[in-house]
């Protein structure tokens, strides 16, 4: 073992900031079903914390992410506690690594045990809850620990039975659970992501976000409208008279739980080999989407003693397919503009079924990014979606380029609007500069009226084209001067959609600050340094008077992004866009949280946190009207420490800055009128 003082101060800090990544991804997979990162580039993290926490055990703590299942549940859903812990499983991503599990449990059992393959539904996890027969709780998985309780949208559910009959659930104890995965079928999601797009909301990525959203409405007629469904896999405990996983999946069927079909007994590593390559190919035909293949070891007594690690069974490993690829033509290099103006090349390509969908066209990033692969017109590409969503163009076929083909060189002007393009030094960015570009007024306004801005319904990209396209609106302050008789003569509209948009757009007329600021699309300010401007002005006629050196000012704001924001106020098309806005009756309230206790103070937060999610305590400080920031200065307030504290407590040791256990900052929350600073 290496010795508490062996242990490098690089290895504590990168342990400290890979479980404070890692804890921000389980918080978007888990609770706000928005995942950022593939399973594969998630489980890379999670790797590289458990080799370092195996190299240095003084770093291993209980509240590790590689001890835990998933993250916190979220308001406003009550929490519950599952009778049986849910797991999480060890994701396997070859067959080596399928033999090494193999291997395991040969070692652990002394016999080499029959495995249950089932299909990996990418849905969401639930477990449901009878007494004395009847659906008593439906819930979602949450931690593993406790989860939310969902139990009237569960029961919208198809195929889930609310009562069991009496004979079939004999001996039995009063409550047991039930546990399976909620799914959208494929041409269910499609179907809603036209109605989405039409009415100007957010696109559903896949169909495992869209269940998780479907399944966590508070309206649970909203739920009952997206057609889920379900299959189920587990009973805890099990019937006395099931001794196999195999066996219980029919005992489930037979019962009234909807059960996958595809599933089969498997021995040995040919029959294993043999079952994920159908499915790999196989899983494109299905109804649903499927990520991969579940093995358990069959036997539920053996499944008992193996037993589980902190966080997975040690019984069970869920194979994930790995990437489809498949080789295409570039047909052309296009590049589009944003709504900053920045340029894309994006691949134009030949066609091609990669992961269930035709694939014609591939973002290529920047001008870099081509160059450093080389890609070029008429280059066969291998290309594959990332996440199983977003096509990329892996690598070039380079046997196969044609003898005459050209390096792409990124054009010199805007293929919009004309305007030179430019490339500051130090930057991958080529931006066009002409803030009226037609192609980033487009962009602009879908900015503006997205989620996390204005958040207007109806306003989805072929609304705002065809407006655009009519002349009806130039900038989003035209938005506030649209009539419901304007619309009503557009193909797109009838009197009813029109009546909706108007009211929508209208009922936004009065956003908060931050919310506001955000939606004005200055560069480098996202959703987090809007609120952090709007909490320490105020309002918007003291931010519009700000210098660089009040802007910097404001904690968590560094200098590029306050030399953006006055130069967005300072110039012609900034002024114009606010008096525009102001105009039309936009009116920004008071950023939300910004009153309280603790107004102008401002917390770090470092290290893994065990009461609180990083997203909870930052809510809690935001609560009392204090603010938070990525980094120390001398003007914070103070630092907050979880366990495994990086350089961020270091730094504020060394300014003098007032640091903060668990225990003192649940203290402060507890009496926030307190003076501590004195």
């Amino acid at each position: 073992m290496v010795a508490e003082e062996a242990v490098p101060s690089a290895a504590r800090r990168q342990v400290a900031e890979l479980r404070e990544e890692l804890a921000h991804h389980n918080y978007l997979y888990y609770v706000l079903d928005a995942p950022e990162l593939s399973d594969s580039e998630y489980d890379a993290l999670f790797h590289e914390l458990q080799e370092l926490e195996a190299a240095y055990p003084r770093l291993q703590s209980k509240d590790s992410p590689t001890r835990q299942v998933g993250s916190r549940a979220a308001t406003p859903f009550r929490k519950v506690r599952h009778l049986v812990p849910m797991y999480s499983l060890q994701n396997a991503f070859s067959t080596e690594e399928v033999e090494a599990f193999r291997d395991r449990v040969r070692r652990l059992a002394g016999l080499d045990p029959d495995l249950g393959a089932e299909l990996k539904i990418d849905g969401l996890a639930v477990s449901l809850t009878y007494a004395a027969g009847e659906l008593e709780l439906g819930a979602t998985r949450g931690d593993g620990e406790e989860g939310e309780d969902v139990t009237a949208n569960i029961r919208t559910v198809r195929g889930i039975p609310d009562r069991l009959d009496a004979g079939t659930v004999a001996g039995l104890p009063a409550r047991f659970e039930v546990r399976g995965e909620v799914y959208m079928p494929r041409s269910v999601l499609a179907e809603l992501n036209v109605q989405r797009e039409r009415e100007g909301q957010p696109l559903y990525a896949n169909c495992r976000n869209a269940a998780a959203g479907s399944l966590r409405q508070l309206d649970w007629q909203i739920s009952a409208g997206r057609h889920l469904e379900a299959f189920f896999y587990a009973c805890d405990p099990h019937p006395a008279a099931v001794s196999g996983q195999f066996q219980l999946l029919s005992w489930l069927g037979k019962v009234g739980f909807p059960v996958n079909p595809h599933r089969r007994l498997l021995h040995g590593g040919t029959e294993i080999a043999e079952y994920l390559d159908h499915w790999q190919e196989g899983r494109h035909q299905l109804a649903y989407e499927t990520d991969g293949v579940v093995l358990k070891v069959d036997e539920l007594r053996l499944q008992q003693e193996l037993g589980a690690d902190s966080r997975r069974p040690r019984w069970a490993i869920a194979f994930k397919f790995p990437p489809e690829e498949r080789e295409t033509t570039v047909r052309a290099i296009e590049v589009s503009i944003g709504r900053t103006g920045v340029a894309t090349p994006v691949a134009s390509l030949e066609p091609v079924l990669v992961a269930g969908s035709t694939v014609e066209r591939a973002t290529l990033h920047n001008e870099d990014q081509v160059r450093a692969k080389d890609i070029r017109v008429g280059d066969r590409v291998v290309i594959r979606k990332a996440g199983e969503v977003i096509p990329e163009v892996v690598r070039v076929v380079r046997e196969r380029r044609p003898t005459d083909s050209q390096p792409f060189e990124m054009p010199k002007t805007c293929p919009i609007c004309g305007t030179q393009l430019v490339r500051e030094p130090g930057e991958a960015a080529t931006r066009c500069p002409n803030p009226l570009c037609p192609a980033q007024r487009l962009q602009r306004i879908r900015h503006f009226v997205s989620r996390g801005a204005l958040d207007i319904d109806r306003c989805g990209p072929v609304v705002l084209s065809e407006l655009l396209h009519r002349g009806l609106i130039e900038t989003a302050a035209d938005l506030f001067r649209l009539e419901q008789e304007q619309l009503e003569e557009l193909p797109l509209f009838g009197k009813r959609s029109a009546r909706q948009l108007v009211a929508a757009i209208r009922s936004r007329r009065h956003p908060a600050s931050e919310r506001f600021l955000y939606a004005l699309g200055i560069r480098h300010v996202g959703e987090r340094t809007a609120r952090l401007l709007a909490e320490h002005f105020g309002s918007l006629a003291a931010l519009r008077q700000a210098d660089v050196t009040s802007i910097t000012a404001v904690g968590g704001v560094g200098p590029i992004v306050a030399e953006e924001v006055a130069q967005f106020f300072a110039s012609p098309g900034g002024r114009e866009l606010l008096d525009q806005l102001l105009a039309v009756g936009v009116t920004p309230q008071g950023a939300e949280g910004s009153d309280g206790p603790w107004r102008g103070k401002t917390f770090v937060l470092t290290g893994t946190l065990s009461r609180w999610t990083r997203t909870e305590a930052e809510q809690a400080i935001r609560d009392l009207g204090g603010t938070t920031a990525s980094s120390v200065s001398r003007k914070t307030t103070a630092v907050i420490a979880g366990e495994s504290a990086g350089s961020k407590l270091q730094t504020g040791e060394r300014l003098g800055v007032v640091v903060l256990s668990e225990d003192q900052f649940a203290a402060w929350l507890a009496a926030p009128e307190w003076e501590p600073l004195g």
